[in-house]
């Protein structure tokens, strides 16, 4: 009995002596600097930042019945890189949640400080002179996260010549701090998420709800970046800006992932200024599952194996659908082998614990290096709006690479 009592103690410390070494290992993780994967682009980026109210329409996911829309702005673009540039924070101080706005404890541990990562954005700084000129995209976040979640993607595209446009809506993006110091926080109605938890009618009716505010976020930004590019120099309007005349709102493009991928079919659907769009693994929601896309569209999935539950049935037929209606020679569908739903965001670059990655792989959560899954996906973004949006889209793209073997064109 002594001795068995004596294992147990021993057992017991080893325990805490190993959460502990992985606490301290996070932590410590968590403060050590990162830098985001480099852009594969040939022109320097640059990044603005932008308070946008319509006071034309009302947010229709506000708690306050009467609360105007207003949107956080972050504009990544093809930048005039100068000697004295300075590069931006990957989130600037003032607009980083603080305290129990970054999640808590346990979340803290399991994310970076954002003070301590580091992307390739120029804060302010000129548009290239290279372009007159330069195409359009919108991105949409998942779910509910940040735009600057996703600033790999951006600034990859943006290096490749296009205007990369993200926003933060309030109370349904997680957390938005604007620049006066308003925090505002999703609500949990607004969480898509929380759709996927019902069935039948009651998560269409959920999907659609929040579905339509999402692209009427989209059109507004549209619509604001069409005043910007109009707006007269000579003028002493606040609307002019440094993208005055910079913008072809004629070679639109919209993607994004999650939820925020959904959103980016249903716009394309509705919407005629978009000329090409991606869903990166979003199961679609609306009209545009039965009446289909007149643009080029691509839909890009992870690894979903054999999934053969139900609601996997479900999404992959209305993947299915939408893909039937697309024009023969401008529609794309691939999955990447190995990719993780969540590594689509910098997540993917920011995950680096081995103690963490070999538990996620011995569960089979993740199977490709987080910077490879990034890598293929920027490839894949920048090569299908290049093909659409740059060049003539006579024949459909042919999208495999010797560089990246995990590309699974799905006929």
């Amino acid at each position: 009995m002594k001795r068995r009592t004596v294992s147990l103690a021993v057992l017991a410390m080893s325990c805490v002596i190993a959460v502990g070494t992985l606490l301290g290992s996070l932590w410590l993780e968590r403060g050590t600097g990162i830098t985001l994967p480099a852009p594969t682009g040939a022109l320097a980026v640059g990044r603005a930042i932008y308070d946008w109210t319509d006071d034309a329409t009302l947010d229709t996911l506000a708690p306050v019945p009467g609360t105007k829309r207003e949107l956080l702005v972050w504009i990544w673009y093809p930048a005039a890189a100068g000697r004295s540039a300075a590069m931006d924070d990957y989130v600037p101080a003032q607009l980083r949640p603080k305290g129990d706005d970054s999640g808590g404890a346990i979340f803290k541990l399991l994310t970076r400080d954002l003070s301590k990562v580091y992307g390739h954005s120029i804060r302010e700084g000129d548009v290239s002179a290279q372009q007159r000129s330069y195409p359009v995209v919108i991105m949409r976040a998942g779910a509910s996260s940040e735009v600057t979640n996703y600033s790999t993607l951006a600034e990859d595209l943006a290096s490749h010549g296009y205007v990369v446009v993200g926003f933060d809506a309030p109370y349904r993006t997680r957390v938005v701090v604007f620049p006066d110091g308003r925090v505002m926080r999703r609500l949990p109605e607004n969480n898509p998420e929380l759709c996927l938890e019902m069935a039948g009618p009651e998560q269409d009716r959920c999907a659609n709800r929040l579905l339509t505010a999402w692209t009427a976020d989209i059109a507004f930004v549209l619509d604001r970046l069409q005043r910007l590019n109009t707006a007269d120099a000579s003028s002493s309007s606040s609307l002019f800006s440094k993208f005055t005349g910079r913008l072809d709102m004629t070679r639109v493009g919209v993607f994004g992932h999650s939820f925020g991928g959904a959103a980016a079919a249903q716009f394309c659907h509705e919407d005629s200024r978009c000329k090409a769009g991606i869903d990166v693994d979003g199961a679609p929601h609306g009209s545009v599952i039965q009446e289909g896309i007149a643009h080029p569209f691509m839909v890009l999935l992870s690894d979903h194996g054999s999934e053969s539950d139900p609601d996997g049935r479900q999404i992959w037929a209305n993947i299915q659908s939408i893909y039937d209606r697309l024009p023969p020679d401008g529609r794309l569908r691939i999955a990447i082998r190995g990719a993780n739903h969540f590594l689509f965001s910098d997540d993917g670059a920011l995950l680096k614990s081995h103690i963490v990655l070999r538990t996620l792989r011995m569960l089979g959560l993740v199977h490709i290096d987080g910077r490879r899954q990034l890598a293929i996906t920027a490839y894949c973004i920048h090569s299908f709006f290049d093909a659409y949006l740059k060049g003539s889209g006579a024949s459909q793209l042919k999208i495999s690479s010797p560089l990246y073997p995990e590309i699974q064109v799905l006929d």
